[in-house]
């Protein structure tokens, strides 16, 4: 798994579907300021990237939760990636919104799942895991049972570990932050100086500043 996540890693860093500017941070739409961005949209794009994760997130899927039935994707990052795997894997597929329609049938979840599914739910990415959890409350208000989760990556924050802990998810995640950081110090993305601050950044995400 370990040279998976270094290889995704690698990948993301190769199109910069993740960046990295511990100097010049970014704002997220949080407010937070953060010296990583994560695009894992832009996987799309790359024909032989988008296969890898595909794969990647069905090897998980059947290695994890080998009695999942049924895929849903969260809006609107893992709409594509969800379905992709669902096509793969054969199974019925849906996804679930952020905030219910405001016209039409006013739907939450967007498809039709058999009654009782076992869904796997598939992410592109997790930061404070606050998104992601909503869609599996949604799932299970539904009548859904949600077997857990796969995400192509994880900033790996205390605070998104403890939520799926509360929540009982199981999380299965293609890479991380730490495989991120190792690749990019390794590639020569990043200088040994800036390790240090990517560390100081991720205990505390909501207070950092340069």
């Amino acid at each position: 798994m370990d040279e998976l996540k270094m290889a995704l890693a690698k990948r993301l860093l190769d199109i910069e579907a993740i960046k990295l500017q511990p100097n010049d941070p970014f704002t997220w739409a949080s407010g937070w300021k953060s010296p990583i961005y994560c695009d894992n949209r832009k996987t799309l794009s790359y024909p032989a990237l988008r296969s890898f994760v595909k794969l990647g997130l069905m090897q998980a899927i059947l290695e994890h939760f080998p009695n999942a039935d049924a895929v849903a994707g969260v809006a609107t990052g893992a709409i594509a990636q969800g379905a992709m795997v669902a096509d793969l894997m054969n199974m019925p597929f849906c996804y679930v919104r952020s905030k219910p329609k405001d016209h039409g049938m006013g739907n939450l979840i967007e498809g039709t799942l058999p009654e009782g599914a076992k869904v796997v739910v598939v992410e592109d990415l997790i930061s404070t895991g606050g998104s992601s959890l909503k869609a599996v409350e949604a799932l299970r208000q539904a009548g859904f049972e949600v077997v857990g989760m796969v995400a192509s990556f994880t900033y790996g924050f205390p605070i998104a570990e403890q939520a799926f802990k509360d929540a009982d998810v199981e999380l299965v995640t293609l890479s991380d932050y730490e495989h991120l950081v190792e690749m990019a110090q390794k590639t020569g993305y990043i200088k040994a100086e800036d390790i240090e601050t990517l560390h100081v950044w991720r205990k505390d995400p909501s207070k950092w500043r340069v």
